[in-house]
């Protein structure tokens, strides 16, 4: 009797020193940045890994996904609320980006199972049918009857209107494959919505890397003045994509040989792929993401090693998206939210309601159970790096109004990457997916 007594007024004693360590680190900083500039970037990396964890522990008794509190954390500390951690500190984190897409990309490839993938094929068929190309073109129609909030269409005639159109369809299908994952990563989730999830999201990301070149291309007559198609951008194409199955598959056996054979030191040779091969694949215009996901892959479905890769992985998750996900958080630019709301606010509701109607058609479709019916969209909503990637593509080839599209698009995207991990946190933990056991890895289960 007295143990179970006891055991709420630990809690809160608990609770109580998270919180007032967390307003100790806010506070420590926030004097620090003031009185010196020195080492700001330092200071800044420890208190994401500290805010962000005690942030984490706290929520969690409300269910709140960890990457929520994250990203909450670097909204606070950012440039735009507290100015602790300032935007030549976040611009420098950002470098953590590449190893944190590496992992992501690994993890997503060694997830994917062959007989799990024979499994759901016909499901992951009409799922990616729906989530990629009907909701493009819905997505499309979306943009089409917002565009009267959007500044830089009106008055540039029905050519261009189409394009743009297209252009955001392709922005509407993207999804965050590191949402998916850090989500996996804290609930152990196992059961159908999270393979799933998991299988469509890794899969789609090829499909939404080829269909975004081909629209940037096929678009180009329509939105730029005396633009004109050319196969310059799908020859690229298909360099990147075969070239990063090429490279995908070298590196997934070079890292089976590793595995089976020295073992020793692999956290710091996966620190290196992060941080530095990346910066390779990059220079050699493959992806990054497509390259590492396919050496995942291999190691897992052609190997015995696929377990040993996972563990090294969630070794370094834990840090990892901490850092990921309060710098994307510190990055969110809140004044640009504020100023493009209405329309991005219609983009997000219109997106949602696109991904729920697609999933009820595809799974009544494949003749999915019951639980994927009703909660199978709940993982697509989020959007992060990916699409962040895709819009700064969408920058770089129409010069015309590509600033302006991009600072609409990353509109949409916080408002995705705030609420899109609640939701599938929610389905998970409603559905009974989310393990009770902190100790077994998903691959174990």
């Amino acid at each position: 009797m007295s143990s179970v007594a006891l055991a709420p007024r630990r809690g809160v004693v608990t609770r109580t020193l998270q919180l007032l360590g967390l307003a100790t680190a806010f506070a420590l900083l926030w004097t620090t940045t003031r009185l010196s500039t020195e080492g700001a970037t330092v200071a800044a990396l420890g208190l994401f890994l500290v805010g962000g964890t005690l942030a984490s522990e706290l929520l969690e008794p409300l269910r709140i996904p960890h990457l929520t509190a994250y990203l909450a954390i670097g909204v606070v500390a950012g440039p735009h609320v507290l100015d602790i951690v300032r935007h030549d500190s976040v611009e420098e984190l950002t470098a953590v980006n590449g190893l944190a897409l590496a992992l992501i990309a690994f993890a997503g490839g060694a997830e994917l199972r062959i007989d799990m993938l024979k499994e759901r094929a016909r499901s992951l068929v009409w799922t990616t049918i729906m989530q990629c190309f009907v909701v493009l073109v819905c997505m499309a129609l979306v943009f089409a009857a917002v565009s009267p909030l959007v500044p830089f269409v009106r008055g540039n005639g029905s050519s261009f209107l189409i394009g743009i159109c297209l252009i955001e369809g392709v922005m509407g299908i993207t999804r965050s494959p590191a949402a998916v994952l850090a989500i996996l990563s804290q609930t152990r989730a196992h059961g159908r919505i999270a393979n799933q999830t998991l299988a469509f999201v890794m899969l789609s990301d090829v499909v939404v890397i080829v269909l975004a070149a081909a629209v940037i291309a096929l678009t180009k007559p329509l939105v730029e003045a005396g633009g004109a198609f050319s196969m310059v951008a799908l020859d690229h194409l298909g360099h990147e994509i075969i070239g990063s199955i090429a490279l995908g598959t070298s590196l997934g056996l070079l890292i089976v040989a590793y595995l089976k054979w020295i073992t020793r030191s692999f956290l710091v040779v996966l620190g290196a792929l992060g941080f530095g091969f990346t910066e390779v694949i990059r220079y050699l215009q493959f992806e990054p993401l497509l390259t590492f996901l396919v050496a995942g892959f291999l190691v897992q479905n052609l190997s015995s090693q696929g377990r040993k890769l996972l563990h090294a992985i969630e070794d370094m998750g834990s840090v990892v998206y901490v850092l990921f996900f309060a710098t994307a958080g510190a990055d969110l630019d809140l004044p640009l939210l504020r100023k493009l709301w209405p329309a991005a606010l219609v983009l997000f509701l219109g997106r949602l309601t696109v991904t729920y109607a697609a999933n009820a058609a595809s799974t009544r479709l494949a003749k999915d159970p019951p639980e994927l019916r009703r909660w199978g969209w709940a993982g697509l909503v989020s959007q992060a790096g990916v699409a962040l990637g895709i819009a700064s593509s969408i920058e770089r080839a129409n010069p015309r109004f590509g600033t302006a599209f991009k600072a609409l698009a990353v509109a949409t995207i916080a408002m995705n990457e705030l609420f899109g991990p609640i939701l599938f946190k929610a389905a998970l933990d409603t559905t009974g997916e989310s393990s009770r056991d902190p100790e077994p890895s998903r691959q174990a289960s």
